[in-house]
């Protein structure tokens, strides 16, 4: 009796050790997805740092094709964080510790500033494509709506009644390369340093409305403020294209054409996210993103891609036949423009 008794235990515990297996298994398989070794693969991150006119370009045309291009050529998604504002503004960001890997700036002379930081190599951009110039995009005057003032030149802009926006050099590349516009379309024109200085000193007694940046100013004539706003080229086109411009885009006789230096911050790099940002880098000079550019009104480096789409400036011409961003800086922007001009006014 005893021995069938332990017979039946037997059978009842391994019947149950059976049942607690096939429990156990199926309450694995529902949740293995779930566990750990399962999680999504984190998509690797690139992080961007751009001056103001780029945020719909870059967001809605550049990082997308690249992230079509990674994921056919490596299987992996990529994502991208971003922030765009004035080119002053994100250098000092990125000088005080903002985690940019890649930077796109609207002048050198800020590149520069990073280098003087010690964030980056002295010049380190010049060894990418063309010095570090991703794209560039000539200095235009945009007024209302059937150019009531009259205004064809940047020499209108200092007549008595003319109400000027402009973006603030303090914080704005864009308004630096309007300073230099305004000042050097006057001597490629012929005329003296001394009326080359009148021409900037008497546009800006008509700057009637500032703003932190390029797209700050241009929001702020949206809005009413003054008869006419220097800025990009590149803002009117990209919004003649998609029919929202509510405008005349006057293109002076001779002006500069603004030149926009990326700028690879190493220091952000972890070393397994160093060939997709190389990547990225080496994407912004192809075919594919160039076009890109040129589709949201910038210019492309390489002038093939611009000569069917962009209206010709008479007489152009770039900060290097200036004598470079050094010697603007001390004696234009400096020593005429805030020393003088401003300093001069109540």
């Amino acid at each position: 009796m005893s021995e069938r008794l332990a017979q039946i235990n037997w059978s009842r515990i391994l019947g149950r050790a059976v049942m607690f297996l096939l429990v156990g298994a199926l309450v694995f398989y529902a949740v293995e997805p779930w566990l750990p070794w399962h999680a999504p693969t984190r998509p690797r991150t690139i992080i961007v740092y751009g001056f103001s006119i780029l945020g719909d370009v870059m967001t809605k045309g550049i990082f997308p094709a690249f992230q079509q291009e990674w994921q056919a050529r490596t299987g992996e998604p990529i994502e991208f964080i971003a922030s765009f504002a004035g080119s002053g503004t994100i250098t000092n960001q990125i000088i005080l510790g903002v985690p940019a890997q890649v930077g796109i700036l609207s002048t050198e002379l800020d590149a520069q500033r990073l280098a003087d930081a010690g964030v980056l190599p002295d010049a380190t951009w010049r060894k990418l494509p063309h010095n570090g110039t991703v794209n560039l995009t000539p200095f235009v005057i945009l007024t209302r709506p059937g150019n009531p003032k009259n205004i064809h030149d940047f020499a209108d802009l200092m007549r008595p009644g003319i109400g000027v926006v402009h973006a603030d050099p303090r914080t704005s590349g864009g308004a630096m390369w309007g300073i230099l516009a305004e000042y050097g379309s006057a001597r490629q024109m012929g005329a003296s340093e001394t009326a080359a200085a009148a021409q900037l000193a008497g546009i800006w007694k008509n700057v009637v409305a500032q703003a932190s940046s390029a797209r700050g100013a241009r929001t702020q004539f949206e809005n009413g403020f003054g008869d006419a706003l220097v800025t990009y080229e590149q803002e009117a086109l990209y919004d003649i294209a998609r029919g929202k411009f509510d405008g005349e885009l006057i293109y002076p006789r001779s002006t500069i054409e603004s030149e926009h230096t990326v700028v690879v911050i190493d220091r952000n790099i972890a070393p397994a996210e160093r060939a997709a940002v190389d990547a990225f880098v080496e994407f912004l000079w192809s075919e594919r993103a160039q076009k890109i550019f040129t589709a949201y009104g910038f210019r492309s480096v390489d002038d093939a891609l611009n000569r069917a789409t962009f209206t010709p400036i008479e007489k152009p011409f770039r900060v290097a036949d200036m004598g470079g961003w050094q010697t603007v800086k001390q004696t234009i922007i400096d020593a005429l423009w805030q020393a003088k001009i401003i300093a001069a006014q109540p």
